[in-house]
């Protein structure tokens, strides 16, 4: 055990440690403007210690909070190197793992900290736009991004595989250029990747969470002699694992805690259960928007999208004028609402009767009402899903579960910061699962 092996008084820095026969040895200390690697802490003070005994070691890019480096130790991987910029990044990677990452990637000084020699390069980069030419000029065609910083290291060190993830509209993004642009560089520079967008969600996998994300799998090609077909058909291998039953949302949240709504918060889904029980239609495929009830100026000025629903709110309205305005009336016809909660976007079906028995959202688009059987995908911004059930939100840990997080991680004690970093991050089951396929095919023996 790492706790046996290292002298539990002395304040060491995981990142300038390197194994050597199964024990750490101090490297050099490294400086660098930002700070970063420079901390000492106690060597009992973080929970997830490094794997000693590895099977492979890796690299963290764009760790955010740890969810590649959780999966991969996991698996039995070692983490050699880790890069994040954002401060409070830092410091929840910190409490957990032990150690600060190395700060902005992009920059030569933190680059030539990385180890020469590593297995598997993970990065959930940032997607950036390429040029619409990007199909000509090599490298080229990626700098002044982020993906750019990648090919760099890994045309450099040439780990065996690469692991990336970004948001599944990347796939779409600039008419298919930009992930074309991406795949194009990874063949370049080696690598065998799958023949098809690789797009997975939690859900695909029994945890009740929306949550499509694009994964990039590659295995260099000397790795897959003879088994290219293995990682370019991986969808094939994948689809056989998922699975159509549901785990229960209620096997991740906890019915005793107390409510946290505002007073605001319960009058809003109030009035608009009360609005949604009243009118005759149960199956709303469009937002309900009350300033368009009595719209009566030209549509032209609007976009055609915006024009149906106009129309479908005014007959809306006129089929259940009566019950509409005494409602309007009764809540003072939604002026004391802030602007986002004077729509309804019911995504319910017509299975519910009242928005209570839903999972509810306040988002910029308006108020949004979802079955109860998966949690939307969690953002990185503060728009925590209201169990109607139990008329409160979900709470930071039960985030934490949703994303294959260990009960025992530790979050940022910052609700805002949490729900941040839990949005920013990857699920952790997801990428051991893909990952698990790849070494178990090619690693062997």
């Amino acid at each position: 055990m790492v706790e046996n092996i290292l002298n539990k008084s002395q304040n060491i820095n995981i990142n300038h440690l390197e194994l050597k026969n199964e024990k750490y040895i101090l490297r050099n200390s490294i400086k660098s403007e930002t700070k970063t690697n420079g901390e000492l802490f106690e060597v009992d003070n973080f929970i997830f210690k490094p794997i000693v005994n590895s099977k492979f070691t890796f690299i963290d890019l764009f760790a955010g909070i740890g969810g590649f480096r959780l999966a991969l130790q996991n698996l039995g991987g070692r983490c050699v190197f880790t890069s994040e910029w954002d401060k409070d990044a830092q410091a929840t990677y910190k409490n957990n793992f032990g150690e600060v990452p190395f700060g902005d990637i992009t920059k030569q000084e933190i680059k030539v900290q990385i180890p020469e020699y590593f297995d598997v390069l993970c990065a959930g980069f940032p997607c950036q736009p390429f040029s619409k030419g990007g199909s000509q000029n090599g490298f080229e065609d990626t700098r002044g991004t982020l993906f750019f910083d990648i090919c760099e290291i890994v045309e450099k060190h040439k780990p065996k595989y690469l692991l990336l993830e970004n948001v599944a509209n990347l796939v779409t993004h600039d008419g298919g250029n930009t992930y074309n642009v991406i795949i194009k560089h990874l063949d370049e520079l080696g690598y065998f990747v799958p023949d098809k967008p690789l797009i997975l969600s939690p859900d695909l996998f029994g945890i009740p969470i929306l949550r499509p994300r694009v994964y990039i799998p590659c295995v260099r090609k000397d790795i897959a002699i003879d088994k290219d077909e293995f990682i370019r058909k991986i969808d094939k291998v994948i689809e056989k694992i998922k699975t159509d039953k549901l785990n229960s949302i209620y096997n991740f949240i906890d019915n005793t805690l107390n409510e946290d709504l505002s007073d605001y918060e319960i009058k809003i889904l109030e009035m608009w259960d009360e609005f949604y029980k009243g009118i005759d239609l149960k199956i709303i495929g469009f937002p309900i928007w009350v300033d368009f009830f009595d719209f009566e100026n030209d549509l032209v000025e609007y976009p055609e999208w915006k024009q149906k629903f106009i129309v479908k709110n005014k007959e809306l309205y006129q089929r259940n004028k009566t019950f509409i305005d005494k409602w309007l009336s009764k809540y003072d016809y939604l002026k004391w609402c802030v602007n986002t909660h004077r729509k309804l976007e019911w995504q319910a079906g017509d299975k519910y009767s009242t928005i209570f028995q839903c999972l509810i959202q306040f988002r910029p688009s308006g108020v949004r009402v979802k079955r109860p059987d998966k949690f939307s995908t969690l953002v990185a911004m503060n728009h925590q899903q209201i169990i109607g059930k139990f008329r409160r939100k979900i709470s930071i840990e039960e985030s934490k579960l949703l994303q294959s997080f260990p009960k025992n991680y530790r979050l940022s004690k910052s609700k805002n910061i949490a729900l941040k970093q839990l949005g920013n991050s990857v699920n952790v089951d997801i990428v051991e699962t893909v990952f698990k396929i790849i070494i178990d095919n090619y690693e062997k023996n």
